[in-house]
């Protein structure tokens, strides 16, 4: 088929439009500025790339496919609808994309992008669908001449329902994305229920409140307390995690911190669940190699390290700040350093005590203008809930020759040089940090 995605830039829908290329189809897509994920499915995966929407871009499609960012008034959209072209969210589209595979979805409020990369190393030979670039492979998506798909399953809008899990895992479960569920805690809650009911084998966090609870046939609740003598070492200075895990031996993983061992302990067990040799999950895991944007270490000096971290919500940042602590201590640097881009006027609002909060160990807190997403401009003062930190508010951050430089009205008003410097957040602080924007 020819296959049309429009928001084609996005992590989620791009990993859908390969997964479809490898599948046989013909793909094509368009967005509203051109990236590096548009320049990658252009040159590796044969797609006619359109920037910006254009209502043309949809002819001759048989089916086109669009992001939750995408309105009915999008030119695309209404010309698809015009021709009489099968129309389908991305949410909808889960059922043809992943009807007759035997799939392991991973959900979770937190950790799910992790886990599935970490499954995903675990079962070498597994296609894999996430919504994150694993660094093993390079990419959001693996492809293998098999049924077996790793999937990173989403509950924002609860698409993880049309995953057609044979094994779920849940990391854990924090109520988000409540606009979604019109405020409704228990239409939260029974959708999780819903998806972990979908599948044969289901594996759960029991450290978790809501999953310990649930009464289902066959559920496997691990962690935390199956996990003893975790301890952080550095391999050529990269972080990695030990730890013991049941009677199961010894296991070694990138990353540092508890939430990288209570993954990567939800993905070995799973993948036992499976049938997988114990020796061959013990020697995959160590394939994985981490994933972009997350603990990722995009500056590694004597002298300085850069981290680039998606985290946006308090759960996130406070576990990779307890992470970064015991980094900066092994690394004996004598400073933390975090920029934080605030993602959604939204999730700022409804978190902002929690945010105040889970900063602390920052030796200086520098924080971006909120990236918007979409939403409506609302003021917010973050300099006033703030106010306990060493604080700089500032436009913009880029990194030149090795520094960090932050800037406010077009003058750099800071630099680093030294130390641990980390950026946070889901916006375009990626590529600030990166020297790239």
């Amino acid at each position: 088929m020819k296959i049309h995605f429009i928001g084609i830039g996005g992590i989620g829908l791009s990993a859908l439009a390969k997964f479809l290329y490898n599948d046989g189809h013909k793909i094509s897509g368009s967005d509203i500025k051109q990236t590096e994920i548009t320049n990658d499915l252009a040159t590796n995966f044969d797609a006619k790339i359109t920037i910006p929407h254009h209502a043309d871009a949809v002819e001759g499609a048989d089916r086109v496919i669009y992001s939750a960012a995408v309105r009915p008034n999008n030119p695309e959209y209404q010309k698809a609808k015009e021709l009489g072209i099968e129309l389908l969210s991305r949410k909808e589209a889960l059922k043809f994309i992943l009807e007759g595979k035997e799939v392991y979805a991973v959900g979770g409020a937190h950790g799910k992008s992790t886990t599935s990369a970490m499954l995903a190393s675990i079962i070498p030979e597994s296609n894999a669908l996430i919504g994150a670039i694993s660094k093993e492979f390079g990419s959001n998506v693996r492809n293998y001449p098999n049924n077996k798909v790793v999937f990173e399953a989403d509950e924002s809008d609860e698409s993880f329902l049309n995953s057609n899990p044979y094994l779920a895992i849940v990391t854990n479960v924090e109520p988000e994305h409540m606009e979604y569920y019109e405020y409704d805690e228990d239409r939260f809650y029974n959708a999780y229920k819903n998806f972990l009911s979908l599948a044969k084998v289901r594996v759960v966090n029991a450290e978790d409140e809501f999953l310990s609870s649930l009464e289902l046939d066959s559920i496997k609740l691990y962690p935390s307390k199956d996990i003893k003598n975790i301890e952080f070492v550095l391999v050529n200075g990269e972080p990695h995690t030990k730890f013991d895990l049941l009677d199961l031996g010894s296991f070694e993983v990138f990353g540092f911190g508890n939430h990288i061992a209570l993954d990567a302990a939800l993905a070995i067990l799973a993948a036992l669940e499976l049938g997988e040799d114990l020796e061959n999950v013990r020697k995959n895991l160590r394939n994985y190699r981490g994933i972009k944007k997350r603990f990722d270490i995009v500056q590694n000096q004597e002298n300085m390290v850069v981290i680039d971290d998606y985290g946006h919500h308090p759960t996130e940042i406070r576990a990779t700040m307890k992470s970064l602590q015991s980094y900066k201590s092994l690394r004996q640097f004598n400073t933390l350093n975090v920029i934080w881009q605030p993602h959604k006027y939204s999730r700022t609002m409804d978190n902002l005590p929690a945010f105040v909060e889970c900063f602390d160990g920052a030796d200086e807190l520098v924080i971006l203008p909120i990236w918007s997403a979409g939403e409506l401009e609302v003021d917010i003062d973050l300099k006033g809930a703030f106010s306990r930190y060493k604080l700089l508010m500032a436009d913009s951050v880029t990194q030149e020759d090795g520094i960090v430089k932050i800037v406010k009205d077009g003058h750099v008003i800071r630099e680093y040089s030294d130390g641990l410097v980390t950026a946070f957040g889901a916006g375009d602080i990626t590529y600030q940090i990166r020297g790239e924007a």
